[in-house]
Formats: C-alpha cells, structure tokens, sequence
C-alpha cells in the first residue's frame, strides 16, 4: 500500500472511468453513444481520514463512491483496497472484501426495506455473510442500535414508524454491523432537516475515532464538507479539477470552478459578505454524452483561453498535497 508523509493510502483510484452505454432499436439495440458518467478520475484515501467530493448535481460523485465499491462494475480504471485490485475480483473473492466497505445511501426513506422490521434490516448483513449464531446477532443488532442513539426495544418497528434523521441512523447501525474500515457516505445528511444534520454528522464523527474508520464524504454543501473533511476533491462533469487540503482549498483555491463553488457559500458576517465578489457562472452544464474538448469547464470558465479547447490541463500536483487540472494555474 502507498504511503505518504507517514500516512497509509487505504483506497487508491486510477484513471476511473464508467460510461453508461446509449442504445437505439427496438429489436436490434446497438449502441449510439454513452454518458460518460466518470471519465477519468484519479485520487488517494489514506487510512482514518476522511475525503469530501464536491461539485454540482450531475457531475459524477454518487457514480464515483459506487464505482469504487463496485455496485457499478468500471468501464476502465482500477480501484485499490488494501492493495487489491477490486476491479479484478469477481463472486466470492469480491464478497469477502465487501465486507470491509459499505455505503450509507442519500434517500433514508428508499434505501431501507419498509418490508423488514429494524432488528431485521441491521441483522440482514451478519445472515449474508454468515457471522455468528442467531443469539448472537440479536446481541449485535442490539449493540449497533445502542452505538446510534437507539433503544434496543425497538428492534420490532419498521421503517415508516420513524423520522428521516432515525432511518439514517438506521442506515448507519446497518452499515457499521460487519465492522468494515472504509464507508461511502453518499451525502447522508441532504434529505434531512437542518437540525438534524449536526447530530448525524457528530454520530458520523464519533464513529470515526472510535473505529478508526475511513470516509469518502460526498455532498453539496460546502460549509459542512470542510466541517467533517480532511481533505477535499472538486469534481466538474466526470472529472476531479481540484483536490487539496480543506483549509489550503478554502483559503487558497487555484481552480476557476473551485472559485466559483466557494464564492456562493453564504459567510454570517453581514459585512464581509457585502464586502466580497461573487463569481457567477453562466451557461448550464454540459451534457456528458458530448463533453467540450480540452477543458471540461471552459464553456462556463469567465478566464478561457483557446488553449483550453484544443488541450486537456494535465492533472498535476503544484504545491505539496494541491493538485489541479488547469492551463490557467
């Protein structure tokens, strides 16, 4: 496994690409084009940290986490854990090292099963990978229950006799029961309430020392990702623009887009907000069936040169730990 400044890199992505195949016909399908979801993207986790993926709706970062954890199998690309190639693994290899990840999804109201009462639904990972007694799981449920801000009295309920912030609790509990190292959050908190939010990002943050677990935090809220990231990736259209530590990227952002996300993000002093500019993007997002050559961003980009549409920007590291695609940087 990779290691830099003494930290140990627990997830390595290169050059990950998954396209969704466009197919026309009615008998025959054949394929006329694809989105080109992911295309391209390459970053390290190291072990106890937690990575933000930012950028707009559409731009790839759901795609990303479940690529990585391959509940969508990669058009190309590898993605290491713990220095297995999980793209390579098929059947029963790959089911052992699923153990170790696990996702909690966006929707709390979709991704449990309204069918299964909680003790059921927390349980249901131990019966798959066949952990323990029966008596022992119930012990489980009742410990991971406990872990979430949950009396074990409720294990008998179903999903619709609880709030959104408890089902996401739920989905946590569910999540942490095969003990795994890594977990994609696939913003865990943007269909809850405002209130809400902190407690489960704070839970979020409990576990993590506890456990020693490793986060990819994927959201669009800016303020709340440099709250709970260590690090923090950019992402526009399929791509990673920008990546660097959270402070250095808030305080020193290098990347056009970067700007642009940071200068909506609302500040609560009425002075300085009047005080500074924001950057307004015109123009909506290309589609990914047919993205811009060269630079993804420079149809929106207010510094384009024509560089920028006969040229990718290579992805380079510019100070230590600040990488970015741009010919402008």
């Amino acid at each position: 496994m990779k290691q830099q400044n003494g930290k140990e890199a627990l997830v390595q992505v290169k050059d990950l690409k998954k396209h969704f195949p466009i197919r026309r016909g009615i008998f025959v399908q054949r394929q006329v084009g694809a989105v080109r979801a992911v295309d391209g993207v390459s970053f390290d986790i190291y072990r106890g940290e937690t990575l933000g993926l930012v950028g707009e709706s559409g731009c790839g970062k759901s795609t990303t986490g479940r690529t990585m954890l391959q509940l969508y199998r990669p058009t190309s690309g590898s993605v290491y854990f713990k220095g297995k190639d999980l793209t390579k693994l098929k059947g029963a290899q790959l089911r052992r090292e699923r153990r170790h990840m696990q996702m909690i999804f966006q929707d709390p109201y979709a991704s449990l099963n309204p069918r299964m009462t909680v003790g059921k639904i927390v349980e249901e990972p131990l019966e798959i990978h066949n952990i323990g007694t029966p008596k022992e799981r119930k012990e489980r449920v009742a410990e991971l229950l406990n872990l979430v801000g949950f009396s074990p009295s409720l294990v008998n309920r179903y999903p619709h006799e609880f709030s959104g912030g408890q089902r996401q609790r739920i989905g946590i509990a569910r999540a942490l029961a095969l003990q795994p190292e890594f977990i994609v959050l696939d913003e865990p908190i943007s269909a809850l309430d405002v209130s809400i939010q902190a407690q489960v990002v704070n839970l979020l943050e409990d576990l993590q020392d506890r456990f020693n677990l490793t986060y990819l935090f994927i959201a669009h809220d800016l303020s709340m990702v440099r709250h709970i990231s260590d690090r923090t990736a950019v992402m526009y259209l399929g791509k990673v623009v920008e990546l660097a530590d959270r402070d250095e990227l808030y305080s020193n952002p290098l990347h056009p887009y970067t700007q642009a996300l940071l200068s909506a993000v609302p500040i609560p002093d009425p002075k300085k907000e009047r005080q500074r500019k924001r950057i307004v993007l015109e123009g909506d997002v290309p589609s990914p069936v047919n993205p811009p050559s060269g630079c993804r961003f420079r149809t929106r980009c207010p510094l384009a040169k024509d560089l920028c549409a006969e040229q990718e920007p290579t992805w380079r590291e510019v100070s230590p730990g600040h990488w970015v695609a741009c010919h402008l940087v």
